[in-house]
C-alpha cells in the first residue's frame, strides 16, 4: 500500500474520534457527483441513461461544498459522469482543498489536457484516472477506440507536473487472472501510478450491457488467481489488506455502505451510488432514516454479487483499526 502517511494517520484519528463519541455511523469518504453527463458511453456503467435535462444539470459550488461540511468527511471522490465537463470543476477542488479535505477526481482522463492548468500538485488532491484494462479491453470496455493512449498519455502529463495519480480499474466476467496481472503490471510497473483500486463490476440495472458482471464465487476465484505468488505484496494498492482479503474471499464482512454515502444533483442518495431508493436532502436524514440493515448480501437480492469498495472497504478499514495484529500488518503493508 501507498497511501501517504499523514493521510493514513489523519483518517485513522478521524476514526478514533469518533468511536470515542460513540457514534455508531459516520462517513469516511463522499461519492460527490455534481454531475451525470460524460462524454463516452461504457457499457457498463448505467449514469447517462437519465434523461436530458438532468444530463444538462451542473451542481454549484457552493451546495457541493456545503454537503461535504454538514457530513464531516476527510475525503471526497468526484465522479459522476465525466467531473472535468463541469465548468467549475477547479474552483470546487480549490474550496475542497482549502478545507483540507482529501480529494480524489475520478476521470477517464480525456479532459485532461484542457483542463489541467486549473489545479495545481497538492497532498490533498489526486488524480484517479479509470483504466479498465490494456488498450485493446479498455477501449472495449469505454466503447471508443483510442480512449487507452489518450488515458495513458494524459497519465504521464500529470505525472510530470508533479501530480499524485492514481487508477481505478473494474474487472468483468470477461478477465481472466492473466489480463488481471497484466493491466496492474502495466499500471505498477510501466506507467508508475502512485496507487491502484480495483473493483468488481457492479451490475447497474440501467447499464447497456447486462452480460459480463461476476458472481462472488467468480469474483472470489479471479483475484486468487490474480494474487497469487506474491503479486500482492509488489502492487501499490490504494486498499486495505483485510479488503484485498476479502476480495480474495478469505474473510467476509457486512456492508456499511454508510460509511461511502454519494451526494449528487438529487440529494444524499440510499442506500449508496451503485443503488437508488430514494434520495435525502441531508446526511442526517440519510443516516437516521435510512434502514440500513435491509441492505448487503444476504438481505437485498440487488446485493447478492456485489463486492465494491464503497460498502465493504469500510468494514475492512473498522476491522483493521479493531485489532492491533491487522493494524500491524496495515502498517507493514504499507
Amino acid at each position: 500500500m501507498t497511501i501517504p502517511i499523514r493521510q493514513s494517520l489523519r483518517v485513522a484519528g478521524y476514526i478514533l474520534r469518533n468511536k470515542a463519541r460513540r457514534r455508531a455511523k459516520f462517513p469516511l469518504l463522499v461519492e460527490l457527483e455534481p454531475l451525470f453527463a460524460c462524454n463516452l458511453a461504457c457499457g457498463g456503467c448505467g449514469k447517462i441513461q437519465h434523461p436530458a435535462d438532468v444530463l444538462r444539470r451542473r451542481m454549484p459550488v457552493e451546495q457541493a461544498v456545503a454537503a461535504i461540511e454538514e457530513c464531516g468527511a476527510p475525503m471526497v471522490s468526484i465522479a459522476g459522469g465525466e467531473p472535468l465537463m463541469h465548468p467549475q470543476i477547479g474552483e470546487l477542488v480549490r474550496e475542497l482543498i482549502a478545507r483540507k479535505k482529501y480529494v480524489y477526481l475520478c476521470t477517464n482522463a480525456l479532459l485532461i489536457p484542457k483542463k489541467i492548468d486549473q489545479f495545481e500538485p497538492s497532498r490533498y488532491f489526486a488524480w484517479t484516472v479509470h483504466i479498465d484494462g490494456l488498450k485493446e479491453r479498455h477501449d472495449a470496455a469505454v466503447c471508443k477506440e483510442g480512449v487507452f493512449e489518450e488515458a495513458v498519455a494524459a497519465v504521464r502529463e500529470c505525472r510530470r507536473r508533479g501530480f499524485r495519480v492514481t487508477t481505478n480499474t473494474t474487472f468483468f466476467s470477461t478477465d481472466s487472472p492473466r489480463t488481471v496481472i497484466e493491466v496492474l503490471d502495466y499500471l505498477n510497473d510501466d506507467l508508475g501510478v502512485d496507487q491502484m483500486m480495483i473493483s468488481p463490476a457492479y451490475a447497474y440495472e440501467k447499464a447497456p450491457d447486462q452480460d459480463h458482471f461476476l458472481g462472488v464465487a467468480e469474483i472470489r476465484a479471479l483475484f486468487r488467481k490474480a494474487f497469487a505468488g506474491g503479486n500482492r505484496r509488489r502492487w501499490r494498492f490504494n486498499h486495505s489488506p483485510l479488503f484485498l482479503d476479502f476480495l480474495e474471499g478469505r474473510v467476509d464482512f457486512p456492508c456499511t455502505a454508510w460509511a461511502i454515502p454519494s451526494y449528487s444533483l438529487f440529494g444524499w442518495q440510499r442506500p449508496c451510488y451503485l443503488m437508488s431508493d430514494g434520495y435525502a436532502r441531508t446526511y442526517r436524514e440519510l443516516i437516521e432514516e435510512t434502514d440500513w440493515d435491509a441492505y448487503g448480501r444476504g438481505r437485498d437480492d440487488r446485493c447478492a454479487n456485489c463486492m465494491a469498495h464503497c460498502g465493504y472497504e469500510p468494514t475492512a478499514i473498522f476491522a483493521t483499526l479493531g485489532s492491533l495484529r491487522q493494524s500491524l500488518r496495515a502498517v507493514r503493508d504499507h
